[in-house]
């Protein structure tokens, strides 16, 4: 029984670590202004992003590694350029019937 316990213990910490690098990846006001403009325009590159967030190339794609890492967006390569794209999949599980069950269990 007490296997069971630390094997749910640490199924528990991977979630709690997925779910921590995705609000950080978040938490963060350009990053929220690039997944705005993404909702707003759909797929797109580095180079016609840039203007929209008045950034340098090399800074937004510091970012969007950073989305990306989390799964909050997709790349796309489409000849010699990288297009990035909200993931609407992961965006719709963040706040979902699954982490609400971790913090609200009676109402699963």
């Amino acid at each position: 029984m007490k296997e069971e316990i630390q094997l749910q213990d640490i199924s528990l910490e991977k979630v709690f670590e997925e779910y921590e690098l995705k609000f950080k990846a978040i938490a963060d006001k350009k990053r929220l202004q690039i997944m705005n403009i993404l909702t707003q325009k759909g797929a797109m590159c580095v180079c016609d992003l840039a203007p929209l967030m008045d950034m340098a190339q090399s800074k937004l794609s510091y970012h969007l590694k950073i989305l990306l890492d989390a799964n909050i967006i997709t790349k796309e390569t489409r000849g010699t350029w990288s297009y990035y794209e909200l993931n609407q999949e992961e965006l719709n599980h963040l706040l979902s019937h699954e982490l609400c069950c971790i913090f609200k269990p009676t109402c699963c």
